[in-house]
């Protein structure tokens, strides 16, 4: 499949959280946008998460450890652990979570 990131529809999953999502048979790729101040409470799910800062300033809280993540960094998150975020400014955030998630389908 191929496509334009600009021709995929876009859905707000929580407030100040709006991604478009790509699935494969395995993972599930995210665009994020966040608007600043927009947070994420704590949650898990069985997804290994790997996050990637394309711009802007966002914190994550993982077991109750705050990290500052900017742009170019990058985290993985393993599954079922307990985190959380805030968008300390604007942000476009990219996710890949593994196994997909089904969710996340339009």
């Amino acid at each position: 499949m191929i496509n334009k990131l600009k021709n995929i529809l876009g859905k707000e999953i929580i407030p100040g959280f709006k991604g478009k999502f790509i699935h494969g048979k395995d993972m599930t790729l995210a665009f994020w946008k966040v608007k600043k101040g927009s947070t994420i409470p704590p949650h898990e799910h069985i997804h290994e998460q790997t996050l990637y800062v394309k711009s802007g300033t966002f914190e994550l809280k993982i077991n109750n450890k705050i990290k500052t993540l900017k742009e170019d960094e990058v985290c993985v998150i393993p599954s079922n652990v307990t985190h959380a975020g805030k968008a300390i400014t604007d942000c476009e955030l990219i996710d890949v979570f593994v196994p997909t998630r089904k969710e996340y389908s339009n």
